[in-house]
């Protein structure tokens, strides 16, 4: 099987596979002060980000280690952000709050 096509069923996969649950208190919806950009963490490992009127602008996997997420978009790139406190992120230069 060529390398490209096996790389596609492996990503195809790991977008369907369920993922394990978080164990982390960041699990929920950050916005930024403007409202623009909503980034909600789901339990099972995934993020779905909106922007503006589109949703699902981004979508991917995430870890967190400690106040440290490191994500990898269904696109391929990656980033990664810090909780300065428990309603708090930091990430891509921009300043996220939980929302409750």
């Amino acid at each position: 099987m060529p390398i490209d096509r096996a790389h596609a069923q492996m990503t195809a996969q790991s977008q369907t596979r369920p993922q394990p649950a978080q164990s982390h208190p960041y699990v929920g919806m950050w916005v930024t002060s403007d409202g623009h950009i909503r980034h909600e963490l789901l339990p099972n490992g995934r993020y779905d980000e909106a922007r503006g009127s589109r949703e699902s602008a981004y979508r991917g996997r995430y870890e967190v280690r400690g106040t440290h997420i490191d994500y990898w978009d269904d696109t391929g790139f990656t980033a990664d952000g810090t909780f300065v406190d428990e309603d708090t992120l930091h990430h891509g230069g921009m300043v996220f709050r939980r929302t409750r």
